[in-house]
């Protein structure tokens, strides 16, 4: 459960009627802002535990970089506490209300090959949105970005033509007109798709700073581009040792006499490129791209790559909290940044966590070939300093360069009950056997002449989450109600959340009496009643301790099989079905700290087999299916 602090947002937003629950902001002379209905000030926030669950790697200078699941809000207000003006680059990829569902191609492990039976899309997230709901969740979550980015701290923020127009008037009101820098467009090149208007080829990434008169970070010199053919022939002359240089006058003019005495040579090879412009060309993932993980909307880690050399610095905290396949995470990690991610969605979380255990391994063994490279270095030069061995002498800035490659994984407010939020709403739908409406603005269904309205999922409902409700609810069919009935209530609503602010239920209905009308409000709390009610079938497992071997028989993920319309009998091979195995063969009852990971590449099974330590005591093994569901389980050895 969610506990109130003191952590006050310093948002300076004046308001002034409160009326019908919808806040009016009055905006100051000379900076124009973006109203909606049902837009209400964010000024302070709740804070929300965060339960440790795995452990990767190990610290590095006192430091383990944190990957949250759970709703960004939770996570952030979680943070605050902790990294409030500490994180010094911000990257966000949002919805873009795109009016899209997204959705990942799920097909069996291995060498299979692949038809309709045997593989399907699983829908990772949606972006369908009503204006209002969108960009006030937009608004709460840059109010908390800005509480956690350091003074001197830089926001990109990713979006495109659909809200972009209102995301930038959002981030001027919380961030300020003067601390816009750029609007950069990244074009792309891809085929042409229609013919009803200029097709779209492009995206549009808003870079604002907490500051602009702090020292904030922008590198422009590591982000240089290569000059093009055309300025490559401008240097034209060779000197003596054939190195290509043009003339340059110190006025700035070019190609003028040798004779002047004003001329220099500019040569190629001490050039460091042109100037970073505000559009960036570079290509969009294809699906033969060797980064690709098949995660929708994933971006190339040449984009963040920029974006990160050019507003941080190494041991710099880097954050993104719409974190999706990680790749924010994982340009991060090779670039010697310290990250924290967060996201909803339990896919991304799994991808995230494989791949940044691919990216640290490889890093892992070039710093074992660098360390090893040094150690050369320092005999050779021990026995013969006077003798050039062709070995890099390292210098003592670049044995510093250190990558920090370990990381936790956190759930934040036990959110645990559904593993794909776009799926929770379906779930709660046919477990409580409600009635559901396809295209009801402000209901989800109806149940034994209840209206019902699921809350937020997989977060504490609160009084704020009412509002959206309350200015949406049809007040003339209320009075003609109540015109026929005087003595009854208007509307019986069912509100379903997972966990809530003890007095959701009175205020809901103080709120109405104040407008002049009578509800009846019950309440089905998630977290408190989920042991009556049954979501999905777990998974199944038969693992066996085998001549101090580890040997998993059985895997039976059964919602992938259901999704997949097989039965058990009819899977040739369980590790068709499994995307990784992770074990830890000391758990201590709480946090899951595996030192066997096996993870296999796309055409390959897991093992399936595995070797115990001698100094094993109790082992839990964590199965991952390919939805990205995982089942965990003791075996106990010794």
């Amino acid at each position: 459960m969610s506990k109130q602090t003191e952590l006050d947002l310093n948002t300076s937003v004046p308001t002034t009627t409160d009326q019908r629950t919808t806040y009016l902001f009055e905006p100051i002379k000379g900076f124009p802002m973006l109203n909606w209905k049902g837009k209400r000030p964010f000024k302070s926030t709740q804070f929300y535990p965060a339960q440790l669950k795995e452990t990767h790697g190990e610290e590095i200078k006192n430091w383990i970089n944190k990957i949250y699941w759970g709703d960004n809000l939770q996570v952030m207000s979680h943070l605050l506490k902790e990294y409030r003006g500490k994180v010094k680059l911000v990257y966000i990829d949002p919805p873009f209300d795109s009016k899209a569902d997204y959705k990942k191609k799920i097909k069996l492990q291995g060498k299979q090959v692949f038809n309709d039976q045997n593989a399907f899309e699983e829908k990772q997230y949606t972006d369908i949105w009503t204006n209002d709901d969108y960009l006030q969740f937009m608004y709460e979550r840059l109010i908390l970005i800005r509480e956690l980015l350091a003074d001197d701290g830089s926001i990109y923020l990713h979006c495109d033509w659909h809200k972009n127009h209102y995301i930038r008037c959002i981030l001027d009101e919380i961030y300020g007109i003067d601390n816009c820098l750029n609007e950069i467009i990244w074009c792309y090149k891809e085929r042409e798709m229609s013919k009803q208007h200029y097709n779209r080829k492009h995206d549009n990434i808003l870079f604002y700073v907490k500051n602009k008169n702090a020292n904030y970070r922008f590198n422009c010199y590591s982000i240089t581009e290569p000059y093009s053919p055309i300025t490559i022939k401008k240097f034209k002359y060779k000197d003596k040792d054939g190195r290509a240089y043009r003339l340059r006058g110190k006025d700035g003019t070019n190609d003028p006499s040798e004779e002047n005495e004003d001329t220099y040579r500019q040569y190629l090879d001490e050039q460091q490129g042109t100037l970073p412009r505000d559009w960036f060309t570079l290509p969009i993932l294809n699906q033969a791209a060797n980064e690709r993980l098949n995660y929708p909307t994933q971006k190339p880690e040449a984009l963040l790559e920029r974006i990160i050399k050019a507003s941080s610095n190494k041991d710099d905290i880097v954050f993104d909290c719409f974190m999706g396949s990680g790749t924010t995470q994982a340009v991060a990690m090779k670039l010697g940044r310290r990250f924290i991610g967060a996201d909803i969605n339990l896919g991304a979380i799994q991808t995230t966590t494989k791949r940044l255990l691919n990216v640290a391994k490889k890093l892992s063994a070039k710093s074992n070939i660098k360390n090893l490279h040094n150690q050369q270095t320092e005999l050779a030069l021990a026995a013969e300093p006077q003798i050039n061995y062709g070995l890099k002498n390292v210098s003592k800035k670049e044995e510093e360069n250190i990558y920090y490659t370990g990381f936790n994984v956190y759930n934040v407010n036990n959110y645990d009950v559904f593993r794909n939020p776009v799926q929770a709403k379906d779930l709660l739908i046919e477990a409580l056997e409600i009635q559901a409406f396809t295209n009801h603005s402000i209901y989800d269904g109806e149940k034994d002449g209840q209206m019902v309205k699921i809350m937020p999922i997989n977060r504490i409902a609160t009084k704020a989450d009412l509002t959206p409700l309350i200015s949406g609810l049809d007040l003339k069919s209320f009075d003609k109600r109540q015109a026929q009935n005087p003595n009854k209530v208007v509307e019986d609503i069912l509100l379903v959340c997972m966990g809530h602010e003890p007095d959701l239920a009175p205020y809901l209905i103080k709120e109405m009496q104040s407008l002049g009308y009578q509800i009846k409000v019950e309440v089905v709390d998630i977290l408190r009643d989920k042991s009556d009610i049954v979501f999905k079938r777990e998974a199944e497992a038969a693992i066996k301790v085998k001549d101090d071997t580890l040997v998993i028989e059985q895997f039976f993920p059964l919602n992938l099989l259901k999704k997949l319309s097989l039965d058990k009998q009819n899977v040739s091979d369980w590790r068709e079905l499994t995307e990784s195995v992770m074990i830890d063969f000391n758990y201590d009852g709480s946090v899951f700290e595996p030192v066997l990971v096996d993870i296999p590449d796309k055409k390959e099974w897991v093992k399936g087999s595995y070797p115990i330590p001698k100094d094993a005591g109790t082992i839990r093994v964590k199965i991952t299916d390919l939805l990205s569901e995982s089942l965990e389980q003791n075996v106990y050895y010794g």
